[in-house]
């Protein structure tokens, strides 16, 4: 009950500053009571879904969607609180002053009217993320990034230069409602003809079932050296009420035949080589390890029991926290690594060679793309699909294609 109090308090708040600018731009009454209709109605949807929820079926798209209609008022009206209280840093010393000069003179109306300039400004500006979050939700969610790079490693043996290596995570699957954007982003893959397809984890949300109108076009992906995956933290269903342990377990196992079906070659705490012309790369996966109270089944030193120190190793581990805290300072070198889990929180600005920014760099220190430590790279994939938020704002869908050089980068 509090926390619904507060929630109250600061979206009145958040309403009656929003209120002030619109009205003092619109005369129209009848555009004044629809704003209203608006927020009771989204606000309505949002209380109701909440209290609907259901920890056995898990998150549904009407669930999702009752968040993603909720942040599309609420970041707008907070724009225009900004403005507003901004405008009443100004306004309260005029009307304390017009009080104690004036007196009876004001009638009691000590305020000055908001100037309307000012609601404007707040009022366009505040256009801008109420339009992006929409298109976020309607579009976003399916804008497929195609995003490559090129890393170089002296000790890359020779027979691969120039491997291709396509990755995609967190692929969210219920959360999906247009398998038509998914089979176009499935055929983008297959456009890369990458030598390895490596997915690194969150295949579903909570549920195995929910790949099955997936299988078909998931199960077209084509790489000539195979497909490899992990778990991620969502696969093992720990988000959801079970009727009993079986029946959570019976889950898991059901997602592992899945991805045997879809022709993964699961890896929980193993490993293989890539081989070609003589020459072999270790190709290693964990179990989930995330920081901060996520599941640790990754087991590092299992996974690495039949490869050699000295071999060129990549390293599939769906959680980046995992790198900082585990891999980077292994006594074994792992050349590259790949993970997902953030979703880049799936808001952002990334214009490139400018600016990369989104909140999910508050909680994870390495959140998208490339990173280099200790002679090390890793690629945190900002995700396939979406989860929660039924959108993406800035940060968009990704497919990572990697290429492997031998030798050192000119750059």
């Amino acid at each position: 009950m509090l926390r619904w109090t507060i929630f109250l308090i600061v979206f009145g708040i958040l309403d009656f500053y929003a209120f002030q600018a619109l009205k003092t731009v619109v005369k129209n009454n009848w555009f004044l009571a629809l704003y209203w209709v608006i927020t009771f109605l989204v606000v309505g949807n949002f209380v109701y879904s909440y209290y609907g929820f259901s920890r056995s079926n898990g998150f549904s798209h009407a669930n999702a969607y009752a968040i993603g209609f909720l942040i599309a008022i609420i970041v707008p009206k907070m724009v225009l609180l900004l403005f507003m209280f901004g405008e009443d840093i100004f306004r309260i010393p005029q009307a304390i002053y017009r009080y104690f000069t004036e007196g009876n003179s004001a009638k009691g109306d000590y305020f000055p009217a908001r100037r309307q300039f000012i609601s404007k400004i707040a009022l366009g500006l505040a256009a801008i993320p109420f339009a992006s979050v929409i298109y976020g939700i309607y579009k976003g969610r399916y804008n497929y990034k195609v995003l490559k790079y090129t890393l170089h490693f002296e000790d890359l043996p020779k027979a691969f230069d120039g491997y291709k290596i396509t990755q995609i995570s967190d692929i969210h699957s219920g959360s999906f409602d247009n398998v038509e954007k998914v089979r176009y982003a499935v055929n983008l893959i297959n456009e890369q003809e990458s030598d390895v397809i490596l997915f690194t984890g969150d295949m579903v949300n909570n549920k195995a079932e929910e790949m099955h109108p997936y299988m078909d076009i998931f199960g077209e992906l084509k790489a000539k050296d195979g497909k490899f995956s992990v778990l991620g933290n969502h696969d093992y269903g720990d988000y959801v009420s079970w009727e009993s342990d079986n029946a959570k377990h019976k889950n898991l196992e059901d997602l592992k035949t899945i991805q045997e079906q879809l022709g993964f070659d699961l890896l929980l705490n193993e490993s293989r080589y890539l081989e070609k012309d003589g020459d072999r790369i270790a190709l290693l996966g964990v179990e989930n390890w995330g920081a901060g109270g996520f599941k640790k089944a990754g087991d590092l030193k299992k996974a690495s029991t039949h490869i050699d120190e000295k071999d060129f190793k990549i390293l599939l581990s769906h959680d980046p926290s995992h790198w900082e805290n585990e891999v980077i300072q292994d006594p074994y070198h792992y050349h590259l690594t790949l993970s997902g889990h953030t979703h880049g929180m799936q808001f952002g600005i990334e214009i490139p060679g400018w600016i990369k920014w989104s909140p999910s760099k508050w909680r994870y220190k390495y959140w998208a793309g490339i990173y280099k430590e200790m002679g090390q790279y890793i690629n945190v994939n900002r995700g396939f699909g979406y989860l929660a938020f039924p959108g993406r704002v800035g940060i968009w869908p990704e497919i990572t294609v990697i290429e492997l050089k031998k030798g050192t980068s000119v750059s």
